[in-house]
C-alpha cells in the first residue's frame, strides 16, 4: 500500500512538472530612448580632495641632468671613479688612469 502511495505521488509530481514546462511566458518589450543628439561622455568627479605625495621631490630631474652642460674634468673624475670602484678585488691588475 505505501508503496502504490509513493508511485502515485511521484506519478503526479511528474505530471505536474511537464505542465509547468510547457508554459511560456511572453513579455513585453522595453525600448528606452534618449537623446540621440548628446555625446556620449561619462565625467568622473572626485569627491574629495587628494592627499598630497608622500614621496619628496627629486632635487633635479633626469632631464634637466641631460640638457646641461658638463665640465670635462669632473667627468673624468667621475668615470675615474667608476672604473676603480667597478674592478673586482681578485683582479691585481690596477685600474687604469
Amino acid at each position: 500500500m505505501k508503496c502504490l502511495t509513493i508511485r502515485m505521488a511521484l506519478l503526479l509530481m511528474l505530471l505536474t512538472s511537464t505542465a509547468s514546462a510547457e508554459v511560456i511566458l511572453k513579455l513585453d518589450e522595453t525600448e528606452i530612448t534618449g537623446a540621440r543628439e548628446l555625446p556620449k561622455v561619462l565625467y568622473i568627479v572626485p569627491w574629495k580632495k587628494a592627499l598630497p605625495d608622500p614621496r619628496p621631490l627629486p632635487m633635479r630631474s633626469l632631464m634637466d641632468e641631460i640638457l646641461t652642460p658638463i665640465d670635462i674634468d669632473v667627468f673624468r673624475r667621475q668615470v675615474r671613479y667608476h672604473e676603480m670602484t667597478q674592478t673586482s678585488p681578485e683582479s691585481d691588475s690596477p685600474a687604469p688612469q
